[in-house]
């Protein structure tokens, strides 16, 4: 069989679409993946084939947007959160309409999922989707998030979500020779017959799984679980002293890098640990390393995770998860999207915790990182590894729903259509 992969987003958006991707091919399936131009080459050192797709999320994140955005005017708000989430759209169709050809099933994300989900309509190819959390109504995601205000936004999010990318997804509509859409993204989606999987433990969220009743399966999260160039010495200097406590940043932006650091070694002087700093996209270029302080640029979390003391990192669903796995306290400084979610999860879990990462974080670290230092989180963190479901395992579960899902012949758009 063929498939098509379309993942827009950071490294942790496209790495679990790759881990998929990696197994149907193991299994003799010709797979393609269309995905940011800046992960085509981290794609294909996969084994996998990769075509750019959209614009450049390094550069989504770091846009004038993401930094501003709270400080704008609501009408200018509107007009540029609307050119943000539409940036694209066009091109990406007709990049993932030349991928699908001939396809028996397109697999897309969370981010520019509307543009996946009209060239399969058109095509009359299955469509699927990895969601990285509970991104679908129930009744659980509201007592998850911390906050009225958070609620409110989590709860609207996907209608102006909708709203925001509606002008361009009528255009790609139009251009594709398919009816003006009635409905919202997701009442469309469930039209398709789509299949929803959800790429986390359903153990994250207690009850979830019963809620749902089997509509969207849970397969645990998906990684590749990577070398790194830096494995052989940072696993030299884990073996030269005490566990360190690993601090992450992801892609998220660090603006104070210099203050960012400074934090974590206070702190880790007065709790007498050492910290080893991974900062993913943002540049600690310049930064020395001390014999209480380590800064590499990436890490195998599922070699590192299980030698430290505890994780701390930006709360990304694949970080989170290889916490998890790894059976060691976390703490998540989040900053935008699912992360708090994330954050409430672990509190839930009595794993770890979680705050806003701000630059006055520093104040609260030495009382959150004691706070799940103590043995109780030791042992909870212990207690929920062993229940988590392995790397590949989940892949396995991953490619076997999407075969599945392939042999189903999709919803056609005439019967959309009446349905509406």
């Amino acid at each position: 069989m063929r498939f098509a992969l379309a993942m827009h987003g950071s490294r942790g958006d496209v790495e679990p679409c790759a881990a998929v991707g990696r197994e149907l091919q193991r299994r003799g399936h010709d797979v393609r993946m269309a995905v940011p131009p800046n992960l085509v080459e981290f794609v294909e050192s996969t084994g996998l084939s990769a075509v750019a797709y959209g614009p450049d999320s390094a550069e989504l994140i770091d846009d004038d947007f993401v930094k501003n955005y709270w400080k704008m005017q609501p009408l200018h708000f509107v007009r540029a959160f609307k050119e943000y989430v539409s940036r694209g759209w066009s091109g990406m169709g007709e990049t993932l309409s030349g991928l699908a050809d001939g396809a028996d099933l397109v697999l897309t994300g969370t981010i520019y999922q509307g543009v996946a989900a009209n060239i399969a309509e058109h095509q009359g190819i299955p469509l699927a989707a990895l969601h990285f959390f509970p991104s679908r109504a129930n009744g659980h995601l509201v007592r998850a998030v911390p906050g009225p205000l958070i609620r409110s936004a989590v709860s609207g999010v996907w209608w102006m979500y909708w709203r925001m990318t509606k002008d361009a997804d009528d255009a790609q509509r139009r251009a594709l020779g398919l009816p003006k859409a009635a409905g919202s993204l997701s009442q469309r989606i469930t039209d398709l017959g789509a299949l929803e999987i959800q790429a986390y433990d359903a153990l994250c969220f207690p009850g979830l799984e019963s809620e749902w009743d089997g509509r969207w399966p849970f397969v645990g999260a998906l990684t590749l679980q990577l070398p790194t160039d830096e494995d052989d010495d940072v696993d030299a200097w884990i073996s030269a002293g005490t566990p360190p406590i690993y601090f992450g940043f992801g892609s998220m932006p660090v603006r104070s890098v210099s203050d960012t650091v400074a934090a974590i070694d206070k702190a880790c002087a007065e709790l007498g640990e050492r910290a080893l700093i991974c900062s993913g996209w943002a540049d600690f270029g310049g930064v020395p390393d001390s014999d209480r302080v380590k800064v590499v640029r990436a890490v195998n979390h599922s070699k590192v995770f299980p030698r430290c003391r505890a994780v701390v990192h930006h709360g990304g669903a694949g970080t989170t998860a290889a916490g998890l796995r790894a059976g060691v306290p976390t703490l998540i400084l989040w900053v935008t999207s699912d992360q708090p979610i994330w954050a409430t999860q672990l509190k839930t879990l009595k794993v770890g915790t979680g705050r806003r990462f701000s630059p006055k974080v520093g104040q609260s670290l030495v009382s959150d990182l004691r706070q799940i230092l103590a043995p109780q989180y030791v042992a909870r963190a212990r207690e929920i590894a062993s229940q988590m479901t392995s790397a590949a395992d989940s892949a396995a579960r991953a490619a076997d729903l999407l075969e599945d899902a392939a042999r189903r012949k999709p919803v056609s758009s005439s019967a959309m259509g009446q349905s509406r």
